[in-house]
């Protein structure tokens, strides 16, 4: 029934192994290290890859992974109990030779009789339950039975006292010490409502009297006539003020030269604040705590000291306000249940020593968790690929997707001056087809970017060129055509922008798989806000999901980084980042912080987890 059981260590030392076939299982194991113990997601103790279902148990102690795999079709009501008994067995069988940490080479675990005396022992266990018929709780052990009638009926009787208490303060008696209120004293209020109706009503029907009254203006004198507009002595010039029709694309415009120069090479890092009080703050013993301390989110931990083993109960009040401040920091609420869990999976049956603080593992813990989760898990150089495919003689294409009003074509602007700055030309693909005004936007942003790098400056060729078709087309076959166009001109990336659409709406979701799929772009970036919390999450995953359903390939093309925008109006509360990233595991390629084509980052790690932290 079981494929594979390994026994390994985190430093990679496999100790023991089973195999039921001769089949290679060392792709899933590899993935699961690298996709979930590597990355920090060990909250959830299953794991899924090609055909296999892997569950695993870690060993804070003795710094070891317990790994099960079997098919995913098949379900095994055992395996929980197994990996637990099987890694009690391990730590009593072997506690000797493990105490260094991570096993040894040397050691012959001899196991493999244990192990076939407990997977037998589990599957007679799972027989056995299986026979034993499923009952019903009963109704003493059900949360209804502890709600009474006399309780409900008190419950209803309190909120109507409470409600009529605010609403008849003087109108009661006072009998035997108890306010009692009188359905006579109810009439009456209810009377004078009624009269207070009536006299508004009269009121408003004076009003109307008024307004027919022989002194008001007549109707016909009340014509609305047409505005006058004063321009230059009352001159009624309409023509001057009709901007629809477009400029000519050599018109002249005014470049701001300062910007010039600002984003040669590659894009800064975002800057961390100095925040030396916080530094000092964690300096400070337990012994002696900081009295501005004494509120944080880990206060609850101060003084704890020992060499005690952590386990799940006496993390779990800590984990419980981990949670809170990381949702009030914009995490998505599932996030950061998640990121608690792993954070306990890795600590639970973690030994301290005598001086160390549970405070500053938990929170050393969350620190290191969090870096590792917005660090790449591969390399992103966006102007070495842009060389790449030059000396390829074709150009680097990237499509732009998100949501309606998150900032694509603003942010595609800031890109391309980026390219444009480092001596990149640039095509723009204008497939946004649909939001009335999209087309000119680009053709502005061309004109400016034109401006700021003139011909003159870049031996007389043009850097930024617009290729655009009008509205109504299909946008998989006008980006076909321009980056066929910018190929047969020798231009070097081609930016594909494309109109917003919700996440739900399924047939904008398929022309944006046929645009990917028909073009195969070498990057397709997902622009999100740095303003969402739980939605980002459902964004992410439909997006990928629909790029995943609606494309023909077996290996469909999906989201390949994240821009982050409107990162300069969200002060500290950076969740969105962490939220992105653990959905996807993707990285965040760029960080929009500001208007100007120059507000343009990279991000920096640390810093996010800096502000998520303090």
């Amino acid at each position: 029934m079981l494929d594979l059981f390994s026994i390994f260590s985190k430093g990679g030392i496999v100790l023991w192994c089973f195999q039921s076939t001769s089949e290679i299982f060392t792709p899933s194991v590899n993935a699961l290290i690298r996709s979930v113990i590597l990355q920090e997601r060990t909250g959830n103790n299953s794991f899924n890859h090609n055909a296999l279902t892997l569950q695993y148990k870690l060993d804070n102690e003795f710094e070891l992974v317990f790994v099960v795999a079997y098919q995913r079709i098949l379900q095994l009501s055992y395996v929980d109990k197994f990996l637990n008994d099987v890694h009690l067995e391990f730590r009593d069988k072997y506690k000797n030779d493990l105490q260094g940490g991570g096993g040894s080479i040397f050691v012959d675990y001899d196991f493999k009789s244990s192990f076939d005396k407990i997977l037998k022992g589990c599957e007679v266990w799972a027989k056995s339950q299986a026979k034993i018929p499923k009952q019903m709780r009963t109704f003493e052990d059900s949360q209804k039975s502890k709600k009474t009638v006399a309780s409900m009926i008190e419950r209803k009787g309190e909120e109507k006292s409470t409600k009529k208490s605010v609403k008849i303060v003087e109108n009661k008696n006072m009998t035997n010490g108890k306010v009692e209120e009188s359905p006579e004293i109810e009439d009456d209020v209810i009377a004078a409502n009624r009269a207070k109706l009536a006299q508004k009503l009269a009121s408003k029907g004076v009003k109307k009297d008024v307004k027919k009254s022989p002194k008001s203006p007549k109707n016909e004198d009340r014509v609305k006539q047409p505005r006058v507009w004063a321009l230059g002595g009352g001159a009624r010039d309409l023509p001057t003020l009709d901007f629809s029709t477009d400029k000519p694309e050599d018109a002249d415009v005014t470049a701001d030269t300062q910007l010039i120069g600002k984003m040669t090479g590659a894009i800064r890092d975002l800057e961390v604040e100095s925040d030396e009080s916080s530094s000092e703050e964690e300096e400070t013993t337990d012994a002696q705590p900081s009295p501005k301390k004494s509120g944080g989110m880990f206060s609850i931990f101060k003084g704890l000291v020992g060499s005690k083993a952590l386990t799940e109960e006496s993390m779990r009040p800590a984990l419980d306000k981990m949670r809170d401040h990381l949702i009030g920091k914009n995490v998505a609420a599932d996030i950061a249940n998640k990121l608690c869990d792993s954070v306990a999976a890795k600590l639970e049956g973690k030994v301290l020593g005598t001086f160390d603080s549970v405070a500053k593992t938990v929170k050393a813990t969350l620190h290191e968790a969090l870096v590792q989760l917005l660090s790449p898990k591969r390399r992103v150089d966006i102007l070495r690929d842009c060389l790449h495919a030059q000396q390829a003689q074709r150009p680097y294409v990237m499509a732009f997707c998100g949501v309606n009003g998150v900032g694509k074509s603003t942010n595609l602007a800031k890109i391309c001056f980026w390219l444009i700055e480092n001596d990149m030309s640039v095509l723009i693909a204008a497939c946004d087809t649909f939001r009335a005004g999209a087309v000119e936007q680009l053709r502005t942003h061309t004109r400016h970017l034109n401006a700021l790098h003139p011909e003159s400056r870049h031996n007389g060729r043009k850097m930024v060129h617009l290729y655009e078709k009008g509205y109504g087309k299909d946008a998989a076959g006008i980006a076909m055509e321009a980056i066929r166009y910018a190929a047969e001109s020798r231009i070097d990336v081609v930016l594909v922008d494309t109109a917003g659409r919700m996440q739900d709406n399924e047939p904008l979701m398929r022309a944006l798989a046929k645009l990917i799929k028909v073009n195969e772009p070498d990057m397709v970036l997902f622009v999100g806000e740095a303003l969402v919390g739980n939605e980002a999450v459902d964004q992410l995953v439909k997006f990928n999901q629909a790029l995943a359903d609606h494309s023909s390939s077996t290996n469909p093309h999906m989201i390949d980084g994240i821009v982050l925008t409107k990162f300069d109006t969200i002060d500290d509360k950076v969740g969105a980042a962490i939220s992105m990233t653990y959905i996807t595991g993707q990285p965040i390629v760029f960080v929009g912080t500001g208007q100007t084509y120059t507000d343009l980052k990279a991000l920096n790690a640390n810093a996010v987890v800096h502000a998520l932290m303090k």
